[in-house]
């Protein structure tokens, strides 16, 4: 209700109940005694809308219109006056009292407005800081994992490279009984090759735990997709899955490890490929976010992840997979990380899974076209 509407009908109603006194005429005692306890309403209705003042404001100036008939009308008949003079009195004690009690219960709800407000901050405070420390548990919880992977990757780094360069020195030495040619040379040239890339699983494996500063150098994200879409392509024909790479519209230049990048973009893509049946599609492509980021979407067309898979997907050693080891897609987050962006992973049951990347664009102060 606009600020001017509550005066107009208090005084649209004293003027009115003003004038039916002066107009009634005086021989009508019943309906002068009606109008008389009229004017309470536009004293209580003060008081309610604007506490003490109001009401005592309102109670004056009722005394002050009714005053002059007495006086004017009435006057003559003292006994009839005290009474009306009385009546006076009552207008403004009433007044007063009604509006002492409405300022009074309006100021105790703002008191409680202010309690329940402040409740309600207090609330979700105490709702961010759960949030929070479940976040932080989960972490605590991630990093007591990759502790433990440290300590495995440790026995295993001890127990397998010592054979692993038992076996590379001895197949050197064997390859030196043959010609390039020789089938058997070719043999020992891929038994030395497949121990050297065993090492290296085992140094990612450490690398896990203990990751290694990228090097890092400018690098397009369209080669980089292009690279290991050419890789993974006979495996998508093989399992009848359309492997689709939509160029970007300019090129998306990153500072980042190229070989890093690589390898996390081959195990998002190779989750895909396995989460697809035959007949279905995988789509990558990538946008520029805000003009600060790029944004690098897989999206495939299989049958989606559980919510409760969903839930703990970056979790290392937790996998759907039989034969999986649980470990891709935390080691794939922490490259992502390291490059200083952010991975997510949306699914919805019967729509596929969309993993988004998003990365920082190398700047011009960095070396950016």
């Amino acid at each position: 209700m606009k600020s001017w509407i509550r005066p107009v009908i208090l005084l649209l109603v004293i003027i009115g109940i003003t004038l039916l006194h002066y107009l009634t005429p005086l021989k009508l005692h019943f309906l002068h005694d009606i109008f008389q306890r009229l004017y309470y309403l536009p004293i209580i209705l003060a008081a309610f809308w604007y506490g003490l003042r109001g009401g005592l404001a309102c109670s004056l100036l009722v005394s002050c219109v009714y005053a002059p008939h007495i006086l004017f009308q009435w006057g003559g008949e003292l006994t009839l006056e005290m009474e009306k003079y009385l009546e006076i009195l009552l207008y403004n004690i009433v007044g007063g009292i009604t509006g002492f009690l409405s300022q009074k219960e309006r100021e105790r709800s703002a008191q409680l407005q202010e309690t329940a407000k402040g409740l309600a901050e207090s609330f979700e405070t105490l709702r961010a800081q759960s949030e929070r420390i479940t976040l932080i548990e989960g972490e605590l919880r991630r990093a007591e994992k990759l502790s433990t992977l440290g300590e495995m990757a440790a026995v295993l780094a001890h127990e397998i490279r010592n054979p692993l360069g038992s076996i590379r020195g001895t197949a050197e030495i064997l390859r030196d009984d043959y010609r390039p040619g020789d089938p058997k040379y070719e043999f020992i040239e891929i038994q030395i090759k497949e121990t050297e890339r065993l090492n290296r699983v085992v140094e990612d494996f450490l690398q896990m735990a203990r990751p290694q500063p990228p090097e890092m150098q400018s690098c397009l994200v369209q080669e980089e997709l292009e690279t290991m879409v050419t890789l993974v392509a006979q495996d998508a024909r093989r399992r009848q899955i359309q492997l689709l790479l939509h160029p970007s519209v300019v090129p998306l230049i990153l500072k980042a490890d190229g070989e890093k990048l690589r390898q996390a973009f081959l195990n998002i893509i190779l989750n895909s490929l396995q989460a697809t049946p035959a007949g279905g599609a995988v789509v990558i492509s990538t946008r520029i976010d805000q003009g600060t980021a790029c944004e690098i979407t897989f999206h495939d067309s299989g049958q989606g992840i559980e919510a409760e898979a969903l839930e703990r997907i970056f979790e290392p050693f937790f996998t759907s997979k039989p034969d999986g080891t649980g470990l891709g897609l935390a080691i794939t987050r922490k490259i992502i990380e390291i490059h200083g962006g952010s991975m997510a992973v949306t699914s919805e049951a019967g729509h596929g899974t969309t993993v988004t990347v998003r990365l920082p664009l190398l700047t011009a102060a960095e070396g950016g076209a």
